[in-house]
């Protein structure tokens, strides 16, 4: 029986290598079955019921291989299978209005002469494939369409580091100049945005490190290069995560303990102006209560003799307050 599958189900599909190398592979071809005398590309959206029930039912895959496939939560790993290599890995999310650290997964099998990958939402780096395709220049065995993957995956990540470093040398300067509360809310987004972008980052750079095995025979010499290569970016950016995490948190540290500097001078200066009217309180309300016997009461120049004693008072506190170096 024909398998009937929704156009909408298979994303891309193509052949890498043979005579018919860059052709697009349709619904239709996948219906009455792809040779496997060349290698081909088949990119599904897992999330559709055609392309699940096509990886469960005519993609002849292992049922582990399968489930991985069509997973819904899943970590970077590389595992060499029967047959095959089994992969997931994470790119950026650049998609308007998202946030980078929300990063986008990709799975991929691939054996001699498939590469199978399933996605759930759009990937660019996918994208950039098909151009190379497209074009011409696109890969034409598994191996290297890993590596062409990865290597995109790996680059697309450059901008959005950079960019975290950027943002943290404007706040690590506007700390030394503002007085913003602001910025602490702006550091805290920078902490957690490097520690998401880490957190699948890490596993990535371990997945990466797995293909470059010799026991992965799929990969050619050239293949282990490219890996190899893009394998060190991912580590450099790794540590510039670690050193965008290290000076947010030494930055977010300056920025409370510039508040907490500010506080504590206001709280003086409130401190030495209570203790300042503290006696000038009790003497005004010593006199001003309504009994008979105030002193002065009858004396028309009692008030200018009062103020003059207060004046006194708070001139004897000054003068204690700097021998004992209050201010």
């Amino acid at each position: 029986m024909r398998f009937r599958l929704d156009k909408n189900a298979l994303i891309y599909g193509y052949m890498l290598s043979g005579s018919r190398k860059g052709v697009a592979i349709s619904v239709d071809d996948l219906a009455e079955g792809i040779s496997r005398d060349e290698c081909s590309w088949l990119h599904f959206d897992y999330t559709h019921p055609d392309a699940r029930a096509w990886i469960e039912q005519k993609s002849e895959l292992e049922p582990v291989v399968i489930d991985a496939l069509l997973s819904e939560e899943t970590r970077p790993r590389a595992t060499l299978l029967k047959g095959g290599v089994l992969l997931s890995l994470r790119g950026v999310n650049l998609t308007s209005g998202s946030n980078p650290e929300d990063m986008v997964a990709i799975r991929v099998w691939i054996d001699e002469k498939r590469v199978i990958s399933t996605r759930k939402r759009p990937l660019l780096s996918a994208q950039d494939i098909v151009a190379l395709i497209d074009a011409n220049e696109g890969p034409e065995t598994p191996g290297e369409f890993v590596a062409t993957l990865a290597n995109r995956l790996i680059a697309r990540m450059q901008e959005t580091i950079q960019e975290t470093e950027d943002k943290v040398a404007e706040i690590e300067e506007a700390v030394l100049t503002a007085e913003s509360y602001s910025l602490r809310s702006e550091i805290a987004d920078l902490r957690r945005q490097a520690i998401s972008l880490r957190r699948y980052l890490a596993p990535q750079r371990e997945a990466m490190l797995q293909l470059q095995s010799d026991r992965m025979t799929l990969f050619s010499t050239d293949d282990h290069v490219r890996l190899r290569e893009t394998t060190d970016h991912l580590i450099r950016y790794i540590e510039d995560l670690d050193s965008v995490r290290d000076r947010a948190a030494v930055t977010q540290e300056e920025l409370v303990n510039r508040l907490s500097e500010q506080l504590n001078n206001r709280m003086y200066v409130l401190s030495i102006v209570a203790a300042i009217f503290l006696p000038l309180g009790f003497f005004t309300g010593l006199l001003g209560i309504n009994v008979g016997g105030i002193p002065g009461a009858e004396n028309p120049n009692s008030f200018m003799l009062f103020i003059l004693f207060l004046v006194v008072i708070v001139s004897l506190q000054v003068w204690l307050f700097k021998v004992k170096r209050w201010f």
